[in-house]
């Protein structure tokens, strides 16, 4: 019997979703135990070839940093709409400051990993 059995409404866990939204193109999805492994991901092409190595990578990183971008927008617009008065709540702002900045600080770790991982690249002697 799980813990989560006596609250009324719940599912047992191999009842879930198994369809992860944060999957990377190209890889299957993750599954339950005992679920069927054959559920598409939603926005990503099926696994039948070889998934496209030249741009998968840049395409990556553009979605991290537009991401971050949208991030930083929406607390922009949080905290310019909480100065001109208008009825948002403050902590709304705060943490819509906290996950820009989060986020911007994870980006720039992520730079800081490839240009690492790059120049230790080019050290290399062939």
């Amino acid at each position: 019997m799980s813990p989560l059995s006596s609250i009324p409404g719940t599912r047992p866990p191999v009842d879930w979703p198994t369809l992860r939204l944060d999957a990377a193109p190209g890889l299957p999805p993750l599954a339950a135990p005992g679920a069927p492994a054959t559920v598409p991901t939603p926005g990503t092409a099926p696994a039948t070839g070889p998934a496209p190595t030249s741009d998968a990578f840049g395409q990556l990183l553009q979605r991290f940093v537009a991401e971050v971008n949208h991030h930083q927008q929406v607390a922009a617009e949080t905290v310019h709409a909480l100065q001109r008065g208008e009825p948002v709540p403050l902590h709304q702002a705060v943490i819509a400051m906290e996950e820009a900045s989060v986020s911007f600080q994870l980006m720039v770790e992520v730079r800081n990993k490839l240009l690492e991982a790059y120049q230790e690249l080019m050290r290399l002697q062939i």
